[in-house]
């Protein structure tokens, strides 16, 4: 495996660690406001990036994978908790603006094995995980019940920085 591989698998089970607790973070709220549409996408969403995290975890060892999943699982649960508080859909356009930016992080990856041709159990691998990242987008966009406040779309600014940052410090650590 190459360091950029190994780099970006580091930074892949960063992020499903913190897709995982971003769909802990809706539950959570959502149980609280007995909010059943959003905790059956929260448990949905959620069991999927959990297998990832699994195909992720069988692919790098454990002595390459992020240090720093205390962060990625509190960021995670934040992204998913705060939205869910103002409601379903800020909990729809973070879904949404989170799963363009894993669609794009994916697909780098993608480009780089298709390419290299070395490894296609890997290439297959992130193939499904961004078929099912990309579902994910689609489903919350098509969720998306009304435009989006200017608040909501600087949240998803946000969202979307913070996942290119994590990605850029996940790479390291």
């Amino acid at each position: 495996m190459t360091d950029y591989l190994e780099r970006e698998l580091r930074s892949n089970h960063a992020g499903e660690t913190g897709a995982v607790f971003i769909y802990k973070g809706i539950a959570a709220i959502a149980k609280i406001r007995k909010d059943m549409e959003l905790l059956t996408l929260a448990k949905e969403h959620g069991a999927t990036e959990a297998e990832h995290l699994t195909l992720i975890e069988s692919v790098l060892a454990n002595k390459l994978q992020s240090r720093l999943i205390v962060l990625w699982r509190i960021a995670g649960w934040l992204i998913g908790a705060l939205p869910a508080l103002a409601g379903r859909n800020a909990v729809y356009a973070t879904i949404a603006a989170v799963e363009t930016f894993v669609e794009k992080h994916y697909q780098s990856q993608i480009d780089y094995l298709q390419k290299d041709g070395a490894n296609n159990v890997l290439l297959k691998l992130l193939m499904r995980c961004q078929a099912d990242e990309i579902a994910h987008q689609n489903e919350a966009r098509v969720m998306i019940t009304s435009p989006l406040s200017l608040a909501l779309r600087i949240w998803c600014s946000v969202v979307q920085f913070g996942s290119s940052s994590a990605v850029t410090v996940a790479r390291r650590f």
